[in-house]
């Protein structure tokens, strides 16, 4: 093997003409998909129903009198169509994504399956308070973990996502300048394009 973990090619050592294949970040992703009205499916039946007993209808003139116009196509011809069209969707499990946007980071499997355990997942809004204690402490674990880390006297675990979070931050500090006084004076924000990893 050699340094990029791919077999050494025969007799390529010494060649100095040689040069290791360019592996590119698209290369597991499917980039041609016709759109499902581009296929061949029409005329086809892609599910049998029961005849009704009736063909009476009480919407009148309403009823439809031409084709839909729809493709027909089996269950799964419709599901293979979309995951393709799923697979043209860049993600971290298929190549690196070097913008380090918040939701392109690596999230390991077992936080995933962490998240979703019953009492996580299942906690509703309205619920008794003695019925989500366990949910409560590591919450109040993760705020001291998370104060004792940064030297802040307290933290917000209520931001639901990166905006709401920002927008929590700038709430945040308008505050702190209303306390001031100086929130007449400092009224515009300075954001460079690099600050967030989906900015253009």
């Amino acid at each position: 093997m050699n340094t990029v973990g791919r077999p050494t090619a025969p007799n390529t050592a010494s060649d100095a003409s040689y040069k290791p294949a360019t592996l590119t970040g698209g290369r597991g992703l499917l980039q041609d998909e016709p759109l499902i009205f581009e296929g061949e499916g029409w005329g086809k039946t892609g599910v049998d129903l029961p005849k009704p007993a009736t063909n009476g209808s009480d919407l009148g003139d309403l009823v439809r009198k031409d084709p839909i116009g729809l493709p027909g196509l089996s269950e799964p011809e419709a599901m293979r169509h979309y995951v393709r069209l799923s697979q043209k969707n860049h993600a971290i499990d298929l190549a690196l994504y070097p913008l380090g946007s918040c939701t392109m980071k690596h999230n390991p499997r077992l936080n995933e399956k962490m998240a979703r355990l019953p009492g996580f997942s299942d906690i509703h809004p309205l619920q008794p308070q003695s019925t989500v204690q366990g949910a409560l402490e590591l919450m109040d674990q993760l705020a001291h973990w998370l104060t004792t880390l940064t030297g802040m006297p307290a933290v917000a675990l209520s931001p639901k996502a990166g905006a709401h979070g920002e927008l929590c931050g700038l709430m945040a500090i308008r505050a702190a300048h209303e306390a001031k006084g100086e929130h007449e004076q400092r009224r515009k924000v300075l954001v460079p394009t690099s600050a967030h990893g989906t900015n253009p």
